[in-house]
């Protein structure tokens, strides 16, 4: 387990004397800007025990050619007397200074000075180990070496063509075939919709920016429903999985956003998500939050439970669209709710919608008490995640909801330990160096299969970088 994650449980559960109560703990990935070059740089402070972080200021100096560096920052302060500190360089800078300060003092080992700062702009790939090593990426994720393990070997000159005419049906399914040669990404795709090939485009363009991708070949599904099955069982990478298919599943196209538009262009994210929470637990109100739209019957099913429980539920449907008859039943349609919001509340439900329901990172991230439905769909984390410790499991058909809620209530300390156990589990496994080391592995092992020569297609286009900086690459360091 890595350094930071044992700080991190520390953080939270004060029983544990790794912290000492009576220092200003600060550590993360952003106190080592120079290793690990990312989109959005983040690191966390523990006060001291009793102290309050309206007194803590945290900021930066950055210099270039002789003048500031551009740099956004932003401080996010979370109820338990931690703070996120996160931070986005628009250029690189020659010098770098972060300055941690607790009534004008610094603290920590502040002021952390650094010389020769690169953006998440600049192309200097490493070599795939020393990178893995560099950002203290664990070791290959069970997920990963499970999904492949369904396929001996790939040899995509006898399948690929199987593979696309399984799959390039343009009514319903879209899906886009990559290559990756020499560190650089070509792709066709296959389909009506294939807008949001974008997020796998701006993931593997950001990591060949960082780290020298293996040769490789592969299918992605596009859409949200697994594709690989017993009929056509193809190694086909998807964003969710199902007990019935063999899709090899990667981060969502949510979560990979977030993690490269962090302090960009979404303002939901799995930093975000914890600093905006408005109550300690024990000012949150005791009842199960949920909005969302009709996507899956059991979703109607829980507005008639509620209807019979008003004093335990806050739920409503936004909208309708697979139901749309039963408008008049179950509405009327609720206005939109930040997802901040949600964490008013003491207890969030967490209900497919036409698969796994993609809100569950942000919803563990907020520290409520998860109420977990059992579905046959999954994200690449779920195996991690353990019942009765990080949530509370309900049947599919969600007949013992209410029994557990009200459970929840008169079992509040109990209910708050899991509640605080899966805001540890999201902050350990799924903040963005956790979803850049997940990726780095899933196209490393998925090399390792493929037994066929790796031979860019005629038909095939390169990706090409948007943005890219020129830099003097540390090579030195490398060799």
């Amino acid at each position: 387990m890595r350094i930071l994650h044992i700080f991190i449980i520390c953080t939270y559960l004060k029983f544990i004397a790794n912290i000492d109560e009576n220092e200003v703990n600060v550590w993360g990935p952003g106190l080592r800007p120079q290793e690990i070059i990312m989109p959005t740089r983040y690191f966390f402070i523990k006060l001291k025990k009793n102290q309050t972080n309206n007194e803590l200021k945290v900021f930066l100096q950055g210099n270039k050619n002789g003048r500031l560096c551009r740099i956004r920052t932003n401080l996010l302060k979370r109820r338990d007397g931690t703070c996120i500190f996160r931070y986005k360089l628009y250029e690189s800078c020659d010098i770098l200074q972060i300055n941690v300060m607790y009534n004008d003092t610094h603290v920590g080992k502040s002021p952390y000075k650094y010389d020769s700062i690169f953006a998440d702009e600049c192309n200097c790939p490493i070599d795939m180990n020393s990178w893995l090593h560099k950002w203290e990426c664990p070791i290959v994720p069970e997920k990963i070496l499970k999904d492949l393990k369904e396929f001996n070997e790939i040899d995509w000159n006898s399948l690929r063509e199987q593979t696309i005419n399984a799959f390039d049906k343009p009514g319903s399914i879209s899906v886009c075939h990559y290559i990756i040669k020499n560190n650089l990404i070509y792709r066709r795709c296959y389909g009506k919709y294939t807008g949001f090939k974008m997020f796998v485009d701006n993931i593997l363009l950001s990591l060949s920016r960082k780290v020298i991708l293996s040769d490789t070949e592969f299918f992605v599904n596009l859409g949200d429903w697994p594709l690989s099955s017993q009929t056509a069982k193809y190694p086909i990478l998807s964003w969710c999985g199902s007990k019935d298919s063999f899709d090899i599943v990667m981060p969502t196209y949510d979560l990979t956003e977030s993690t490269l538009e962090n302090l960009g262009r979404v303002t939901l994210d799995m930093l975000s998500v914890q600093g905006n929470v408005n109550m300690e637990w024990k000012d949150r109100i005791p009842k199960a939050f949920w909005r969302g739209r009709d996507s899956n019957k059991e979703r109607l099913k829980l507005i008639d439970i509620s209807r019979q429980h008003s004093d335990l539920y806050n739920v409503s449907l936004t909208n309708f669209f697979f139901f749309r008859d039963k408008e008049k039943e179950y509405g009327p349609k609720a206005d939109h709710v930040s997802l901040f919001s949600f964490f008013d509340y003491k207890y969030q439900i967490n209900i497919d919608g036409t698969v796994a329901a993609y809100r569950l990172p942000y919803l563990l991230g907020g520290g409520s008490l998860i109420f977990k439905q059992h579905s046959p769909y999954y994200e690449h984390f779920y195996d991690d995640l353990i019942a009765n410790v990080h949530y509370i499991p309900i049947k599919r058909d969600l007949s013992d909801l209410t029994e557990k809620i009200k459970w929840a209530i008169s079992n509040d300390k109990e209910a708050y330990k899991i509640a605080v156990q899966g805001q540890i589990f999201a902050v350990n496994h799924l903040l963005p160096t956790d979803i850049f080391c997940y990726y780095s592995h899933l196209i490393n092992e998925l090399s390792k299969k493929i037994i066929s020569p790796i031979i860019v297609l005629d038909d095939m286009e390169l990706v090409e970088q948007d943005t890219i900086v020129h830099c003097e690459c540390r090579i030195k360091d490398e060799l």
